[in-house]
């Protein structure tokens, strides 16, 4: 038996990064990692930075570095707004090094006058980065 597919739309301020059916997505939210299926109760979430996998409908796998936005979920859509979004191969591995990096030196520097959650935000983007090989 097929698995009920629902529209995916994932839209950003430069593009409409995709646009198909799926049977399922994974991404990271504020509140944890979260696992959509068709049919799924309405509602809106916050983007954490993470990996987004989308799963389409003949099991093929996509991912993507999905670092903040907002998804609204509808029993037969789901639109993601992306604020930054990106393919595995657009990623620039030596610019992610090198903002980890820097945001590593500056936790580590203890300095108050810096911001630190935007140090802490800055690594975890940088992480999700790196993790595609």
């Amino acid at each position: 038996m097929a698995e009920k597919q629902f529209k995916l739309e994932i839209i950003s301020p430069d593009r409409s990064f995709y646009n198909g059916a799926a049977t399922m997505i994974e991404y990271r939210t504020t509140e944890g990692e979260v696992g959509v299926y068709a049919g799924h109760i309405p509602m809106t979430q916050i983007i954490a930075p993470g990996v987004l996998t989308i799963t389409e409908g003949d099991g093929t796998k996509k991912q993507a570095a999905l670092m903040s936005g907002f998804v609204e979920i509808l029993p037969e859509k789901i639109s993601i707004l992306a604020e930054t979004i990106e393919w595995p191969d657009e990623i620039d591995k030596q610019r992610a090094q090198k903002a980890k990096d820097r945001a590593e030196q500056r936790l580590k520097s203890g300095d108050n006058s810096l911001d630190m959650v935007r140090a802490e935000l800055a690594l975890k983007r940088a992480l999700v980065r790196l993790s595609f090989k």
